[in-house]
């Protein structure tokens, strides 16, 4: 369940067509793209131009957060912007492309630096003219730290853009810990007072963003809100970039689909067939367990109909792997990687596992699934991140999806091959 980090630095890449025939976009350039590849794809490129009127553009697009919380990107750019504006002496904001991809599972921002980092600086550049000249860092883990810094050393002025590694742990990449580690050296979050675009690096107005979300910036610099908007639904426009993995004989892939895909075309773009699946992880550590039915991948929708993406993964269970022995190796996984500020990560995810490890072992206590909801209850948005949160979520989605495993392991018996819970 827990990859190994360096194992997908350039994963293979497919796109998904839609019915009016999607073709690739953010990794049209092909494989390994040089200034030079990435100039002859897409065209020349002037950052200081495109910075103006680059945040109407983004807000018609609708262009919304590819790291995970989907918020609408115009809408934190304008807050930074607008911060830096306030005050006698205005303060010169800052950019921060985040590629710290904790998640395990995750491997589409490494993927996408590695064969597209051009187009990820580009979005980058152009959100920092669209701010007035904002400072600019890439943030990121150190094997995808060499390709930035060769595309940086291309490029006419790169030498303005500031490269800072990002450590290999879940929570490296929450926004709060991306401006502690540029800061002060150390990747945890704070419990903010007041919001990032308000005070953030070293006092000044500072945007973090996912460095697909930059990449999909660029493309809306050069082509415009309504070519964005030709791919995907009228509520979820545009692509993503998915990481899609499954049972053994299946290959991890990165796949670029459209906004509202079906789940179970990706699957099986990925090579799954949906019917011999026991449930989809969709969105990551922090997503919710589903059905491999019919669901749309938006971050808007109806629950019982929609997915929604989050960091983009989509992680399959074949029907021989039992999804409380898998929830309950994510939850301890996400117990011991929490930052141990507050007392739900300290206490309250170390409970949780214990108690979903319990089940998961076969105990026979019928008060524990009862206790798992009391749990999640307790330490649900209570703490200084939505670290806590994130998990209660996960294991709300497996109480759900997998109740008939649960009722089947308090009784002593796993319904997966193998008959007894181990």
């Amino acid at each position: 369940m827990s990859p190994a980090k360096d194992t997908y630095p350039t994963a293979p890449l497919h796109a998904i067509q839609d019915n009016r025939g999607q073709e690739p976009r953010l990794l049209a350039a092909g494989p390994d793209a040089g200034w030079e590849q990435h100039l002859g794809t897409f065209g020349p490129w002037e950052p200081n131009a495109a910075g103006a009127g680059l945040l109407e553009a983004l807000g018609e697009a609708g262009l919304t957060g590819r790291g995970g919380a989907a918020f609408e990107t115009w809408r934190k750019a304008t807050a930074a912007a607008g911060s830096g504006r306030k005050g006698l002496f205005a303060a010169r904001p800052v950019v921060i492309a985040n590629g710290a991809e904790g998640e395990p599972l995750s491997f589409k921002d490494r993927t996408l630096l590695a064969h597209a980092p051009h187009l990820v600086i580009d979005g980058l550049a152009a959100l920092a003219a669209a701010l007035g000249g904002a400072s600019m860092y890439v943030y990121a883990p150190a094997a995808g730290l060499p390709r930035v810094q060769q595309a940086i050393g291309e490029r006419p002025r790169g030498n303005r853009i500031r490269v800072v590694q990002a450590p290999e742990t879940f929570i490296s990449g929450e926004s709060s810990a991306v401006v502690n580690m540029i800061g002060n050296g150390n990747a945890v979050p704070t419990d903010q007072r007041r919001r990032l675009s308000e005070s953030g690096l070293n006092g000044r107005p500072t945007l973090v963003v996912n460095v697909e979300t930059l990449a999909q910036v660029a493309l809306i610099a050069r082509y415009g809100a309504q070519w964005f908007r030709q791919a995907g639904t009228a509520a979820d426009p545009g692509t993503r970039l998915v990481s899609v993995s499954g049972p053994a004989p299946v290959r991890d892939v990165v796949l670029e689909v459209p906004g509202g895909a079906q789940l179970s075309a990706v699957l099986q773009e990925a090579g799954m067939d949906p019917a011999a699946l026991s449930a989809v992880l969709v969105g990551g550590y922090h997503g919710r367990w589903v059905r491999p039915a019919a669901h749309a991948l938006s971050p808007v929708g109806p629950p019982d109909r929609t997915a929604r993406p989050g960091a983009g993964v989509i992680h399959a269970l074949d029907l021989q792997t039992c999804g409380i022995q898998a929830t309950a190796r994510i939850v301890s996984y996400l117990a011991d990687q929490s930052a141990r500020q507050c007392g739900p990560c300290m206490f309250g995810l170390p409970a949780m596992a214990s108690v979903l490890n319990r089940i998961a072992g076969g105990e026979t206590n019928p008060r524990l699934a009862s206790e798992l909801d009391r749990l999640g209850r307790l330490v649900s948005g209570r703490g200084a991140c939505r670290h806590p949160e994130g998990t209660t979520g996960l294991v709300s989605s497996a109480l759900e999806v997998f109740a008939a495993d649960f009722r089947a392991h308090l009784s002593g018996y796993c319904t997966g091959p193998g008959g007894a819970a181990a």
